[in-house]
């Protein structure tokens, strides 16, 4: 079978549905087709597959392009460009006379066929009919215009009655698909349906029919997409054949699917339900039931970490390499490389190249990226204050929602202190030493974290006290728990009379609650 491709121009698209918030693994699959459209100086379209319109959810059209946006796949042709593009519209529900034009020229050509059957009838072969199927085998006692005739027929769609138009589909022919990552494919025809191409009910053609028209007249030269979808690619054969396209015919690539991070099935939302993590690249509130589904935006992910994560689930450099810059990931990127089995969605190591990725930001950087966190922790917004506080606890952060937690204790004195803490850590002998801990502390002028270090374990050792018993209580004190980073940076940071005032807090409440 003669392909061009080789000297074709790589476009390649992606075409989600209308029909809700955009899945990570959809996000995955942009992905790859950026990679490779930019790493072969190619093309990236995107077109919107609404033929389903009873499937037509609001808002999730725009949806798509901002996730698409947030992730950096940038889109050269199509839905969210301006103009959208020599081939434009790019909406399927808008290109019915496009779709129309060429049922009707299969039907001419014997190659298709109109079947009046309504749901009822097929749902009566099915019961009576063990493994039915609309194929060479049952379409002639069917109510198709294969078995009635031509006056019949003519009457039927004149008294609009509904139809659908299938393709006919010869027995027994094997049909090859060449695909990039899971070689060559053969499937018989015998175990394929006269798949249905277009519907009157709705004047729209069935994703078949659409996708191999639009991938033709786009000048599309690979379809990658998800292995769901290589159960359809042998009729897409099919049709660029009808259609004496075979010379335009794409290569396909369809991609391992991503597996629930036990591995055992398809990852679904309620994998992220479960176990505490987002499906979905951007927060989504659902236009029906207003149920809110969480987004890796909105949980504190950086972009491009998002993008080096989903990069690796399902291809493989060939190295020890980890962290990819998009760059990177353009220049390494090979469809060979990809994985037929599926891969398992490591949410773990999603939170691991997150936190890498943060390490690499100023404290700056990070307090802007993280401001409508904390502006929601109702944290003083004071850039310099907050940068020089986040620098502190930097390799502490995995997410950007972690920082405000991470933080607050250097702008607002605790309220409260942990009970177990306390009843591990204040013994006796606390308050009485802390108190001289204190009166050391009055006497200090540089207040810097070396100076203060230093002058406090002296202090500590000429008095024979434990140096536990002291570090741990007077963290206590300052943070409320028995966390946070290096102790005297926090003094430092938070000054002599917050730390003062902070320490005689402790005294009176912990000491009144331990009399």
């Amino acid at each position: 079978m003669k392909n061009n491709n080789i000297d074709r121009r790589v476009r390649v698209r992606f075409a989600p549905s209308p029909t809700g918030p955009l899945h990570i693994g959809g996000a995955r699959t942009a992905l790859y087709n950026y990679l490779f459209a930019r790493q072969n100086g190619g093309d990236m379209i995107i077109r919107i597959e609404d033929t389903d319109s009873h499937r037509f959810v609001p808002g999730a059209e725009d949806y798509i392009i901002e996730a698409l946006h947030w992730l950096g796949i940038e889109i050269d042709e199509g839905i969210g460009t301006t103009p959208e593009g020599p081939h434009a519209p790019y909406r399927q529900s808008e290109r019915r006379d496009i779709y129309r034009n060429y049922v009707g020229q299969l039907l001419s050509e014997g190659k298709a066929y109109y079947a009046f059957d309504t749901p009822e009838e097929l749902e009566k072969y099915r019961a009576e009919i063990p493994n039915f199927q609309y194929d060479a085998q049952n379409r002639l006692s069917l109510r198709n215009s294969l078995s009635l005739t031509e006056e019949e027929v003519k009457k039927l769609i004149a008294d609009g009655t509904q139809y659908v138009v299938r393709l006919k589909i010869e027995p027994d022919v094997d049909i090859t698909v060449n695909d990039i990552i899971r070689g060559e494919v053969v499937i018989n025809s015998s175990v394929l349906d006269d798949k249905v191409l277009y519907k009157s009910a709705d004047d729209l053609p069935t994703y078949h029919l659409a996708n191999v028209v639009d991938d033709h007249l786009m000048e599309i030269s690979h379809v990658i997409r998800g292995e769901e979808w290589l159960p359809s690619s042998p009729l897409h054969v099919l049709l660029y054949r009808a259609f004496g396209w075979e010379d335009t015919m794409p290569q396909f690539a369809h991609l391992p699917l991503l597996l629930k991070p036990e591995g055992n099935g398809k990852l679904s939302k309620r994998d992220g339900d479960r176990l505490g993590f987002p499906v979905f690249p951007l927060l989504w509130t659902d236009p029906v039931t207003q149920a809110i589904s969480s987004g890796y935006r909105e949980s504190g992910y950086l972009p491009n970490a998002v993008v080096n994560f989903l990069a690796l689930l399902g291809w493989n450099s060939g190295t020890d390499q980890e962290i990819f810059s998009m760059k990177e990931l353009i220049d390494s990127f090979d469809l060979k490389k990809c994985s037929k089995s599926g891969a398992k969605f490591d949410y773990e190591k999603g939170k691991w190249f997150n936190h890498k990725y943060i390490q690499e930001l100023s404290g700056r950087d990070i307090v802007l990226l993280a401001k409508a966190h904390i502006e929601r922790a109702n944290l003083p917004y004071d850039e310099d204050r907050l940068a020089a506080a986040t620098e502190i606890i930097k390799d502490r952060i995995t997410l950007l929602s972690d920082l405000p937690a991470l933080i607050s204790f250097f702008f607002v004195a605790p309220t409260s202190y942990d009970e177990s803490a306390i009843k591990k850590r204040w013994k006796e002998d606390t308050l009485a030493q802390l108190q001289e801990v204190y009166s050391c502390l009055t006497s200090i002028t540089d207040w810097k974290s070396a100076h203060l270090e230093d002058t406090l374990k002296s202090f500590i050792t000429e008095k024979g006290f434990n140096l536990g018993g002291i570090m741990n209580p007077l963290r206590l004190s300052l943070v409320g728990a028995l966390q946070g980073p290096h102790l005297f940076d926090i003094l430092e940071f938070i000054g002599k009379d917050e730390t003062l005032a902070r320490i005689e807090k402790a005294i009176d409440t912990i000491g009144s609650l331990k009399q």
